[in-house]
């Protein structure tokens, strides 16, 4: 079930929140990372909307030219949806912020 759109708001509002305390931790917080972050959480509303249309819409879309021509065909939202992940990676790339790791299971460190 799609999230509301207050709950969506204040996710946003979370991740640009985290992000901005990674760059003053870093000491990497100005105006230029600022604009970056925001294109970031602008970023990230564009891919929320194209998921939730892959999510109502499905994988594949059927489609109707009007002229008699009908078919089915690859949800748009799919590619555009990989390009707007890759633009998101480059703004963290460019931030100098990675995602943080997380261990496997089965790495947990064991006295013997």
């Amino acid at each position: 079930m799609p999230r509301k759109k207050e709950e969506n708001l204040e996710i946003y509002d979370e991740l640009e929140k985290e992000l901005k305390e990674q760059l003053i931790t870093n000491n990497n917080y100005n105006k230029v990372t600022k604009e970056l972050v925001e294109k970031y959480i602008k970023y990230t509303k564009i891919e929320d909307k194209l998921i939730k249309d892959i999510d109502k819409r499905g994988v594949n879309v059927t489609w109707n030219n009007g002229g008699g021509q009908k078919g089915v065909k690859r949800n748009d939202s799919i590619q555009e949806s990989t390009k707007v992940n890759a633009q998101k990676l480059k703004i963290l790339d460019k931030l100098g912020i990675k995602a943080p790791e997380t261990k496997a299971d089965g790495d947990e460190d064991y006295e013997v």
